[in-house]
């Protein structure tokens, strides 16, 4: 008995099962380390929460904004995704929008329109009535008819035009297939017409924002910059809204000195590439929400050579003519430099306001939570890198100091141009974005640019993306657009110079930034240019992307979480 199991269990061993024995331990280990793996990632996937919305470590940050090397990459023409570029879309999905039926039921519903209409019929020869419901579910009409490719959310009641047969209409809207979250205003002038027998129609409908008397004039409010005012930071941008953006004012002696601020002084920040502008910027901004200060900022900033016509650094620039600093006040406890330190110098004796100053960057915002000081002053040497504001964010701070990309938005009265182009071409366009210019030219960086841009190449690449016959929105650096004429044979071209009295002299964007610059003119400069120019091409129904496209605005993003494409990978 004992012979025979000693027998059985070293038959096991004998040569003839070496073979299978090794490929079965192996095959159990590999499945021992799969399910291991799999554990693993389960665990990470579960408890991992980024550093950063751009997920980068603080060194490889430093490495893209300090590099001077040739890498194929290059932010010379290219636009900084801001807050809203970044909302989920869906955000207004669950709103009711307004259709043709909508319309109809409410006047089939509406007991005083045959009273109405009994009323313009006794007055044939009188002024048009524009609040007149008959006259407003017309216009609605109208509207709806005449714009298939936006969804309506709501009409402002009509009133008087520029004569006694027409009226002036507000609506607010987003396009059928927009791919943002912002809604959009418009104001237009309707021409009404009337029949012998006093039946009345619409003749015409004027260009976007011509119905200016429907424009909602905002209330005068003092700006404060206490937190307790602040609105919901996630609120939808809507573009077309007059914009306030007067600075905050403070409003007493008390509020002021109750505050605590925080003020970053000198650096090596300025000048610099608007990207790491607002990187060194929302660091800032960034600490002070960390420490529930009031940012002390400074308004006026240095345009990068890259973006100006003189090809030099150009300073006098208004953050709020890139920016909208509306939001970012209401939104964050923020107080402009210029009238914080005339308030200071007032009230800082007096008072017993005391300062901390900080001329390390090593030294944490975790390390002055507890500085009791009114204002915190961070002080940057003359050494680049090792002064540029975006330092203090880094090492152990990253995962404590969050920057808030969600309160910078694009300027409205930029992203106002946007839709007024959008609405020229109806919102029903194609797009595509070709980057031409002095990169076409060199060879050593770009040795396939000139060839793959080429129209031809670019006739190729869009005749099964786009069909024929349509308008198509180009987003280019190419200075000389009769470069694309071969495609006008396909295509509507359209090109963003084709719409410069958007921002010429007699323009709606002049008058204000002017009247922002104390009666300055303000130069539609480089940097402006592409935000529009980037902005209609992400409108465009289908987007066409060329190989050497920047991937900063090739991607359209639905999350926070896709920040990470503002910085290059390599």
């Amino acid at each position: 008995m004992l012979g025979r199991s000693s027998f059985s269990r070293t038959g096991s061993f004998r040569p003839e099962n070496l073979g299978p024995n090794v490929l079965a331990l192996i095959g159990n280990l590999c499945f021992t380390f799969f399910v291991l793996g799999v554990l693993i990632f389960t665990i990470i996937a579960a408890t991992y929460e980024p550093e950063d919305p751009l997920f980068h470590p603080s060194t490889k940050i430093t490495t893209f904004l300090t590099s001077k090397s040739n890498a194929t990459f290059k932010s010379d023409d290219t636009v900084v995704r801001t807050g809203e570029n970044f909302m989920a879309p869906n955000q207004t999905e669950f709103a009711t929008f307004i259709n043709m039926t909508d319309v109809v039921n409410l006047s089939e519903g509406d007991n005083t329109i045959s009273d109405a209409s009994d009323a313009a019929s006794s007055s044939c020869e009188g002024p048009i009535d524009c609040r007149d419901p008959e006259v407003f579910h017309l216009l609605m009409r109208a509207t709806i008819e005449k714009f298939k490719d936006i969804h309506f959310y709501r009409f402002g009641k009509p009133v008087r035009g520029l004569d006694d047969n027409s009226c002036d209409m507000a609506w607010r809207f987003r396009p059928k297939e927009g791919k943002t979250a912002s809604f959009y205003k418009d104001y237009r002038r309707f021409t009404i017409l009337k029949s012998e027998n006093c039946t009345l129609s619409v003749g015409d409908i004027g260009e976007y924002h011509t119905g200016v008397n429907a424009r909602k004039k905002k209330k005068n409010q003092k700006p404060g910059f206490e937190k307790n005012g602040k609105k919901e930071v996630n609120s939808l941008p809507v573009v077309g809204e007059i914009v306030n953006d007067t600075l905050p004012v403070v409003e007493s002696e008390g509020s002021f000195s109750r505050g605590k601020y925080l003020v970053y002084m000198g650096g090596g920040d300025r000048c610099k590439s608007m990207n790491h502008y607002l990187w060194s910027f929302l660091c800032a901004l960034g600490e002070a929400q960390y420490l529930n200060r009031t940012l002390v900022m400074e308004l006026n900033i240095c345009l990068s050579s890259m973006y100006t016509s003189s090809n030099q650094d150009e300073e006098g620039k208004d953050f709020r003519f890139y920016f909208d600093f509306e939001h970012l006040r209401e939104s964050a406890s923020v107080l402009d430099a210029k009238q914080f330190w005339s308030d200071w110098e007032k009230w800082q004796k007096k008072d017993g306001l005391n300062l901390h100053l900080v001329e390390d960057f090593r030294v944490t915002p975790m390390k002055l939570n507890d500085v009791k000081d009114a204002l915190i002053m961070r002080k940057f040497g003359s050494v680049e890198p090792d002064n540029y504001w975006y330092r203090v964010c880094e090492g152990e701070t990253e995962s404590v100091v969050q920057r808030p990309w969600h309160l910078i938005w694009k300027s409205r009265r930029l992203m106002d141009i946007v839709s007024a182009i959008s609405s020229k071409l109806n919102w029903d366009y194609d797009s595509v974005h070709i980057e031409r210019g002095e990169k076409a030219h060199n060879k050593e960086l770009w040795p396939n640019l000139d060839a793959d841009t080429s129209p031809n190449a670019l006739l190729s690449t869009l005749q099964d993306k786009i069909e024929d016959g349509r308008n198509l929105y180009i987003a280019t650096n190419e200075p000389d657009t009769s470069f694309f004429d071969p495609l006008k044979d396909k295509y509507t071209t359209r090109f963003l110079d084709e719409y410069k009295d958007l921002w010429d002299e007699n323009s709606e964007w002049y008058f204000d930034t002017t009247k922002l610059n104390d009666g300055v003119p303000v130069e539609f400069d480089g940097y402006m240019r592409v935000s529009v120019d980037t902005e209609v091409f992400l409108r465009g129904k289908k987007q066409i992307e060329t190989s050497m496209i920047s991937p900063m605005i090739a991607r359209m993003a639905s999350t926070p979480a896709a920040l990470h494409q503002l910085i290059p990978t390599d």
